[in-house]
């Protein structure tokens, strides 16, 4: 499948980078404080729908939902499906949280830390669809381990998704995109590039929204963004 090895740098699942930026606002310290809890993936224990949610539905994972608008579009839009959101970051936390507070959405749950930590206690074939969207780029060579489109990674999404499951993955950097399809092209037996045409990865799919960042990238930065949907055998 993979050249995929046990302690290889790139299946170690670590955070990198800040984890707060500006102080939270008292709202949404708040929702942090009270909301959170409520909502929050356990800690301990298989992750499932049955378990989250109490009863089976198909089960969707988001990893690094930043500030959480693609994961409450995607839940609003399919109330009868659950949606696991991860990120790192709390000031991300906060700005998803606001959006299940003023969605009324009840078929979310959040993960504040590291993705892959939660990810790997979802059962093998758990997941209907997983998400990596604009994740960081880190664009230096010497970080490319860090990348979260790595052979280990890559391997887990694969192990998650059920047959049938889609995974959906966003970036507007040239290098990531290079280096994600190289690592793409090794998982062939297990994933499989969904196209319409030629210029597929250049229009957004149905039901996939324009986020805060990409149409920042966009509109400030000029920059072409590429969408892929590869589906698992």
């Amino acid at each position: 499948m993979s050249a995929f090895k046990e302690g290889d740098p790139t299946t170690l699942n670590r955070l990198y980078g800040r984890s707060q930026g500006k102080p939270l606002r008292s709202g949404q310290q708040e929702l942090v404080d009270r909301l959170l809890p409520q909502i929050a993936v356990p800690t301990e224990g298989p992750v499932t729908a049955e378990g989250l949610f109490g009863f089976d539905r198909p089960l969707h994972f988001e990893i690094g939902f930043g500030g959480g608008e693609h994961m409450a579009y995607r839940a609003d839009m399919l109330p009868n499906h659950g949606f696991i959101g991860a990120e790192p970051f709390l000031n991300g936390v906060a700005q998803a949280l606001t959006h299940v507070r003023e969605g009324g959405l009840a078929n979310v749950r959040i993960h504040h830390g590291d993705a892959l930590d939660a990810l790997a206690r979802v059962p093998d074939g758990g997941l209907t669809m997983l998400y990596l969207l604009h994740p960081d780029p880190w664009p230096k060579n010497k970080h490319a381990k860090r990348r979260m489109m790595n052979d280990g990674p890559v391997k887990m999404f694969a192990d998650k998704l059920k047959p049938g499951g889609e995974f959906r993955f966003g970036t507007d950097h040239p290098v990531y995109l290079r280096h994600a399809l190289m690592v793409m092209r090794r998982f062939t037996d297990v994933f499989e590039w969904v196209v319409d045409d030629r210029h597929s990865w250049e229009a957004r799919p149905s039901g996939w929204c324009e986020t805060r960042y990409e149409h920042k990238a966009r509109t400030t930065y000029d920059h072409e963004v590429w969408y892929f949907r590869f589906r698992r055998k």
